[in-house]
Parts: structure tokens; sequence; C-alpha cells
């Protein structure tokens, strides 16, 4: 699919964003955080008009209404109008809440993201999603509104941590495996270090678009990549109380692993196809420990694609495809998670 005007992926970040900024704006202002203020702002801080900074906390247990209101009351104090601009650099904390922020400030303002993490690169920027989290719940309070522009620069990849780089490719893993399997061969014959990532990006933003261009409010086909979503989020929104909470990707990283022995014991993928699996996101994520089944399932009763106190979930059929609206019994999911430990 060709990728369309308003998502670039590009290695000149400040131009890029430059010539997406027009004159017909009455207000700018920038929402960072304290590691993309230090890193990523620098890089593009002197080709943006005259503008207002905005710096929230990082970290998804900060990505919630309060924190909305911070950037809120800075609008207001800085008297911001229906006619500015809100430019967001970061991951997909930043993207998925000060995109809400700025779609519902006012009625709606335009925003610009520039995302900072692989994750928010081949993910969380696309397809128009944006939202909080409410009660301990991902994503609980949200709605779908696209920027005006998406820029994707890989230079910020050189900002991240071993980790963090990690976790954004648990979102590549899962494109391929609900839609390419020849993308999916590739990559797990390399280990993350060998990765092309500017390639990967590019596959992954067109794959996604085009999935979202069919389905924009997720009604049928865009349910496919919640894949490894619905344990996944259940597993990072019960870590986020933890000492060590989890990131978005290890979390869905567990999530794809579960979901793909359901979908074995559902005889839509073979047993080879599931070692397959395990063994490649093991070998990439090694094994997280995880709370307890009810902790989990408590969870992932609240999970937004459930129906009628029924657990549905996006599943590999096979490898390459997918299939969505599949009930789970909770039974299988803690079978799932009792597999997921004896690995």
């Amino acid at each position: 699919m060709k990728i369309p005007e308003h998502v670039q992926i590009t290695a000149d970040i400040a131009t890029t964003l430059r010539a997406s900024i027009d004159n017909r704006y009455s207000q700018i202002a920038v929402l960072v955080d304290e590691n993309t203020k230090k890193h990523c702002y620098p890089l593009i801080r002197d080709e943006i008009p005259t503008h207002s900074l905005i710096e929230i906390k990082s970290g998804e247990k900060h990505k919630t209404i309060e924190t909305c209101c911070t950037i809120w009351d800075h609008l207001t104090k800085v008297k911001f109008d229906r006619h500015g601009l809100l430019v967001m650099l970061g991951g997909g904390v930043i993207g998925d809440m000060g995109g809400f922020a700025a779609a519902t400030f006012k009625r709606g303002i335009d925003f610009i993201l520039v995302p900072t993490t692989l994750l928010s690169q081949v993910d969380a920027s696309v397809g128009g999603k944006l939202g909080v989290d409410y009660q301990g719940f991902k994503n609980h309070v949200g709605l779908f509104q696209e920027p005006k522009a998406t820029l994707i620069a890989p230079i910020f990849l050189g900002t991240l941590s071993e980790r963090e780089l990690r976790s954004g490719y648990a979102e590549v893993i899962k494109h391929a495996l609900v839609g390419d399997a020849s993308m999916w061969n590739t990559i797990r014959k390399s280990p993350i270090k060998e990765q092309e990532w500017e390639s990967l990006i590019a596959e992954s933003v067109a794959f996604k678009l085009s999935v979202t261009k069919e389905d924009p409010t997720e009604k049928g086909l865009r349910k496919i990549l919640n894949f490894g979503h619905t344990v996944g989020h259940a597993i990072e929104s019960a870590s986020l109380s933890t000492r060590m909470p989890l990131l978005h990707g290890e979390a869905i990283a567990v999530g794809m692993i579960t979901e793909s022995q359901i979908a074995y014991k559902k005889n839509l993928i073979s047993r080879e196809a599931l070692d397959e699996i395990a063994d490649y996101i093991i070998s990439i994520f090694d094994r997280m420990a995880l709370q307890e089944d009810e902790v989990i399932l408590k969870v992932m009763r609240q999970d937004k694609k459930n129906k009628e106190n029924k657990i549905l979930m996006a599943l590999v059929n096979p490898i390459g495809q997918a299939v969505w609206d599949v009930e789970v019994s909770e039974k299988e999911i803690c079978n799932s998670l009792a597999y997921y430990r004896s690995l």
C-alpha cells in the first residue's frame, strides 16, 4: 500500500517538521516528557516557530485524565484557541494521551505526531486511536481522530535503550504474525540487533495503514491488530502496581505466546507453528514473571473487545493471517498462562 501524504518517514525530521507547520496557526505548543525533552527536543526545537513547552512525566502510569488536565491547564493558561497546534514528541503514551487532549480541547485542535520510539513509529502513531487509561484499565477512555501529520524519523531510535527497542519490536512481530508470513520467516531468522529498522518500519506502517484504511473504527478487520493484546494488556495493567512494571511490548510478547497456545488448542495453528512463535519470542524477551491468574483475569474482564461478558480474542490462523472475535474461556486463558510459565 502507498503511504498517505500525512504519514511521512524521513531522514531529516527538522526540515520535514518545519514544512508541516504552516503560518495559519495562532499558537503552537510542544508536548514532551523528561526523556524526549532531553534527547529529542534539541533536534527539532529551532525548526518550530515560537512555541510553548508542556512537560509531563513519562510512563504508562501517568497516562491518565489527571495528566490530560495538566495539558489542558497549560493550553488554557496560554490562551490557546481552536486555531492552535499541538506537536507531540514522544512514544505511545504521549501520542495516545496528547492526541486525546488535543482532540477534546475546545472540541478539537490540530495535532502533529512525532513518534520517538520504535513502538510508536510502527504501531501507536498509526491508525488514529487516542486515549487514556482509567481505573487501571488500558485505554479505557478514548476516541478515533487522525493527526494533521505523522512524522516518523528512524534517527530517534538511537536515543532508545535496548529494552525500549525490544518493546517496540513486539509490534513488528505482531504485524508479521497476523499479516505477512514472509516477513515473519525473514525476521525470525535474525536476532534483534541484526534487523533492518528502516525497512521494517516502512513495512509495518504500510501494513497497519492498509488495515486501518479498510476498517478505521475497528468494526471488523482492524481487530486482527489486537492479537496478543487481550492477555497482554491485562498483564501490562496488572504489572503497573508492581515494583518493576512491564513495558507495553514486553507484555504483548507474553500475550502473543499465550494467545498462540490458545490458537493451537483451537486447531488454528500447528504445534510446529506454536513452537516457532514461542521459541523466537522467548529468545528476544526471555520469560517474564507474571502475577496471579485471578489478578490478570480481573483486568481482562474489562477488556474493550469483550461483548456480553464474553472474552473475545484475535488469533493467528495460520501464521500470516488471523481471525477475530473468537470467544475464549477463562479456563483456556489459565491454561495458556500455565503453558507460558512452563517454558
